[in-house]
């Protein structure tokens, strides 16, 4: 019997993705959850598991490819679970032969085509050949328009966009771009060895609106440091009575709960401006995005009502999106939504750094390593070893004025210097 595998519900308003890679071929055999494709969508890269075990007999998509929830993906045919060996990570060592002839033993190792050498006169931008007479009649060079399609490719709708952003500014700054997008590549390989890697689709998008941010809203970022040695030993004493292996109690949450009773006092800081920029959207409720570091680039899911858990909910909750995200197992809907973001490079190393908004939020916390430093006692007469957290707050300057960026880290350095604050949040 054969069986399609269609593409799951991926979220709410999730309508259609980008098949990046296909990881199976006609004919091998896939075992339940086997990963058979990989998608990519604005914010996430994930695999699609296989929901049934077989033999793959039939593939529908193509890398490359724009599909939809409830689309065939392949045709699993079940009744031929148990009859090949050939497993998904064996396709790349092993070629199957076609149908028609005959197979034998000995299967031929495939013979990958030596990589070319990069020439930088290669380098066009890819788009089709009806794009590019639209481009033509405007005037405009397609190596200065940025792609929004699958794999970079650029649309007719990019064209249209570069156009309106020169004809609703000065043009100074797109014309300066394309200018200097369009002039010819300098070979760096004259003066030595070099390597070029391509930008995967979520860098790229990452890229383009941290770009947009920078350039749609005045930030600025308010510096600060909280005494954390009380509720770093508070921290220590949950660690040590938390039975569930399957995660840690950190810092992280800790600071959600804080961030969140600071946006209950200072509700602009949990707004978002409308597309006029007249009217500031208050939000009622306190969804916080945490920027993961992951192999294919930042990703930020969103922890929602962080109001209502206690701190052992969201440690869990933090290490299950986390490693899920890592692993490109996220689902689109848990990347959206957020109405501040919390990045956090505590586990890696720095002091002080500046993050850029995520739009449309107002604001972005930044988190430092923690670090004992000597404190000048209230006596003022010795000195005493206590732990400082570094904080980092870069806010939207058209609705936060330095006044109460100020006063957002002065409360938020003073709940977290109270362990007693988080006592019922546990």
């Amino acid at each position: 019997m054969v069986k399609d595998i269609v593409l799951p519900n991926l979220g709410e308003g999730i309508d259609l993705v980008d098949v990046s890679e296909v990881l199976v071929k006609k004919g091998v055999r896939v075992e339940l959850d086997d990963p058979i494709i990989v998608l990519e969508s604005d914010k996430a890269t994930m695999e699609i598991p296989t929901t049934e075990s077989g033999i793959i007999e039939t593939i529908y998509v193509t890398s490359g490819d724009q599909i939809k929830p409830g689309q065939p993906l392949v045709a699993v045919n079940v009744d031929l679970a148990g009859q090949l060996s050939t497993k998904p990570a064996e396709i790349l060592t092993e070629t199957l032969e076609p149908a028609h002839e005959k197979i034998s033993d000995k299967k031929a190792p495939v013979s990958l085509p030596k990589a070319e050498k990069f020439e930088p006169a290669q380098i066009t931008a890819p788009a089709s050949p009806a794009v590019r007479k639209f481009a033509r009649e405007l005037g405009v060079k397609l190596a200065g328009v940025a792609g929004s399609g699958p794999k970079g490719r650029i649309t007719k709708e990019d064209v249209q966009t570069f156009v309106k952003n020169i004809l609703t500014t000065d043009g100074k700054t797109a014309v300066t771009r394309q200018a200097q997008s369009s002039s010819t590549m300098i070979d760096f390989s004259q003066w030595g060895e070099i390597e070029t890697v391509a930008l995967n689709r979520i860098r790229k998008i990452t890229g383009e609106r941290m770009q947009q941010s920078w350039q749609n809203a005045p930030q600025v970022t308010q510096f600060d440091k909280a005494d954390i040695t009380e509720l770093d030993s508070f921290r220590k004493s949950l660690q040590a009575v938390n039975d569930n292996e399957s995660f840690k109690v950190t810092l992280l949450p800790f600071i959600m709960k804080a961030v969140v009773q600071v946006l209950i006092e200072y509700p602009d800081f949990n707004s978002s401006l409308d597309p006029g920029g007249q009217i500031v959207i208050l939000k009622k409720y306190y969804h916080i995005g945490i920027a993961v570091d992951t192999p294919g680039g930042l990703m930020v899911p969103v922890i929602r009502d962080v109001n209502k858990k206690g701190i052992l909910e969201l440690s869990e909750e933090l290490f299950d999106v986390s490693a899920r995200a890592r692993s490109r197992k996220i689902n689109p809907d848990e990347l959206v939504g957020g109405t501040f973001t919390i990045s956090s490079l505590g586990g890696i190393s720095g002091t002080y750094f500046t993050p850029i908004i995520n739009p449309p939020q107002m604001a972005i916390l930044g988190i430092s390593r923690s670090r004992t430093e000597p404190f000048y006692t209230d006596q003022g007469k010795t000195f005493a070893p206590r732990v400082f957290l570094p904080l980092s707050l870069t806010y939207d300057h058209r609705v936060i004025d330095g006044a109460s960026a100020a006063r957002f880290t002065k409360l938020l350095t003073s709940i977290l210097s109270d362990p007693t604050a988080f006592e019922d949040a546990s």
